[in-house]
């Protein structure tokens, strides 16, 4: 009896310490995602204070988001070196970014302070995902997962509305030192909480660093290269339509620079609501289904934009169903693939990343060229296409298959229904 009481006081211990550990990275996830996404409204206050004309603070942008593409090359490290120094190497970066840029305050350091936010974000993405994937069965790993991304939709409701508050009651410089302290807290507090990688330490084969074999052993792998598509053909999809809809609503409704910052609380609003579907809902229904449902969903609401958004309810209702569907397809699919490869994990998963960034930077530049029409129809095709392409990806990709020595990942995946 008294063994069978230390090891449910074990297990207790455990799961609070994991507790902490999840909360702790849900708020230093906070930060990093709030350092990416405060340039987008802020950015003329950012170019006043900077002396440079607006399309200069684009560059910043243009700077966070290309670091997504090298999570690529050093994401994969925490496969070999363990996640918990690549979660606090990513961390520190963006403390040393931002507190550098709010100590010199000139356009070539805010430039590289950005950068160097993009690239902790790069790095500590995808080792948070994999230790969650490590560390959570996998029939709880969506409610984890779930929690864990409510920071994407906390850093529009919480963390921007903060930086304009910090901005207009103090000074332009103010976020950077409250983000970078955020960063270094939850730095030394995850270099605490999380046991040594000492499974790495003693490793002779993943102290070879063969980060390139790994590649290629993935890249034979069809749930691989699935999810690899993936991601770049849903983020492109978002992106397409996200890069335009402000200029859309502008357009089409007349709406005033304070409307267009209520329609970016409405979308606050679907992320969120979309990750707390996942946390609830995708274990119960299975993962793979459920991300089947998501991606199809999504499809559908771009295509009811152009009917339904004739008026300014509809087009507001549409952008939350289309909202709503992509954060529960995205969240759902982390939450899946943190299985598709377990012996390099966090190497999948920066590969998703970065081509989710090549998706961005793609649906970026696709949006841009199909709004010259000013015609919204064309955009949610566009999108939709994409979602589509995207589900035949994973329908191919994650099929079933039968057990055996060359079977791919996806064949072992388990997917618990209700």
């Amino acid at each position: 009896m008294k063994s069978l009481q230390r090891i449910r006081n074990k297990e207790t211990q455990k799961t609070s310490r994991l507790g902490w550990i999840i909360g702790t990275a849900v708020v230093s996830r906070l930060a990093i995602n709030t350092s990416r996404r405060f340039l987008y409204p802020f950015a003329p206050v950012l170019s006043h204070a900077l002396g440079v004309p607006l399309s200069a603070i684009t560059s910043l942008i243009a700077a966070n988001q290309i670091t997504g593409i090298l999570s690529l090359f050093f994401a994969p490290i925490g496969d070999y070196l363990g996640y918990r120094l690549m979660m606090t190497v990513g961390l520190m970066l963006l403390a040393v970014g931002m507190i550098g840029g709010g100590v010199f305050p000139w356009y070539g350091t805010v430039l590289f302070a950005v950068f160097l936010a993009g690239l902790g974000k790069g790095i500590f993405d995808p080792a948070l995902q994999a230790y969650i994937g490590k560390q959570v069965p996998f029939e709880r790993r969506g409610l984890v997962i779930g929690i864990a991304e409510t920071c994407w939709a906390g850093s529009t409701l919480l963390g921007i509305p903060l930086v304009g508050i910090l901005i207009e009651r103090f000074h332009w410089r103010l976020p950077f030192f409250v983000l970078g302290s955020i960063a270094l807290t939850g730095m030394i507090a995850l270099r605490v909480l999380i046991p040594p990688d000492s499974e790495y330490a003693g490793s002779s084969h993943h102290a070879r660093l063969n980060i390139w074999q790994t590649w290629r052993e993935l890249l034979h792998e069809r749930a691989a290269i699935a999810v690899l598509a993936y991601a770049f053909l849903v983020n492109a999809a978002s992106d397409t339509l996200f890069v335009v809809y402000g200029a859309w609503l502008e357009h089409a409704f007349g709406l005033s620079i304070m409307a267009l910052g209520f329609s970016s609380i409405v979308i606050g609003l679907a992320e969120l609501l979309g990750e707390g579907l996942t946390a609830l809902f995708a274990d119960r229904i299975g993962l793979k289904r459920a991300l089947l449902l998501g991606i199809t969903f999504s499809a559908v609401s771009y295509m009811i934009l152009p009917p339904v958004g004739t008026m300014l309810p509809g087009a507001l209702l549409a952008l939350f169903l289309i909202f709503i569907s992509l954060e529960f397809t995205i969240v759902t699919s982390l939450s899946l693939f943190t299985e598709i490869a377990p012996q390099a994990r966090s190497t999948m998963m920066s590969g998703y990343f970065a081509m989710a960034g090549i998706g961005r930077i793609c649906g970026t530049l696709l949006g841009g060229a199909l709004w010259d029409t000013r015609r919204i129809a064309l955009i949610a095709i566009a999108s939709a296409g994409m979602s589509v392409l995207a589900l035949f990806t994973l329908l191919w990709g994650l099929q079933e298959k039968h057990k055996g020595p060359h079977s791919s990942p996806s064949s072992n995946l388990p997917d618990k229904t209700a």
